[in-house]
């Protein structure tokens, strides 16, 4: 797929087959989102790769705008080492990961992680040290259907040129 192709397509998908998908393609979506611009070249992330259904059953509880995360064949959880940047360059990761998961035709949302008052709980579940911030959560599966991204503000209405 294209790449202005792809982040037309990009749509956030909650409904998904239970359809496992396979470890190369999860491997491609890590490789994608470690791909990501970082602020001084000190790329602070991890991602924890969720298949578990327990576990995802117990982040969807967890999360409270991520309850369809149960339904999900796997969650990725985008963390970042606590650096001058790092939401910055976990939010480049992650956008990473949903374009490219498009670009599979896969399903996926990002669920907020940073500043959220679930942040702790997840943590805790996934044993991660307390240096880092979650970022993300991205929940990934086959889609049941096809979602067409919506955008509400057309293009004349944000563009500024040279001033306000």
């Amino acid at each position: 797929m294209e790449t202005l192709n792809c982040i037309s397509a990009r749509a956030c998908v909650r409904k998904y087959t239970s359809k496992a998908i396979p470890k190369d393609m999860i491997e491609k979506l890590i490789d994608a989102g470690r791909r990501a611009p970082t602020a001084r070249a000190i790329e602070p992330w991890e991602f924890i790769v969720v298949t578990d259904k327990e576990t995802l059953s117990s982040l969807s509880k967890i999360a409270e705008y991520g309850r369809f995360i149960k339904e999900a064949a796997c969650c990725i959880a985008v963390y970042c080492k606590y650096t001058k940047y790092y939401l910055e360059d976990g939010s480049a990761a992650s956008e990473n990961i949903l374009l490219a998961a498009t670009d599979l035709g896969l399903g996926a949302c990002w669920v907020a992680g940073d500043k959220k008052p679930y942040v702790t709980d997840v943590s805790k579940l996934l044993d991660v040290p307390e240096e880092f911030k979650l970022i993300s959560l991205i929940p990934l599966g086959w889609p049941v259907e096809k979602v067409e991204q919506k955008k509400n503000r057309k293009l004349k209405d944000v563009l500024h040129w040279e001033k306000w």
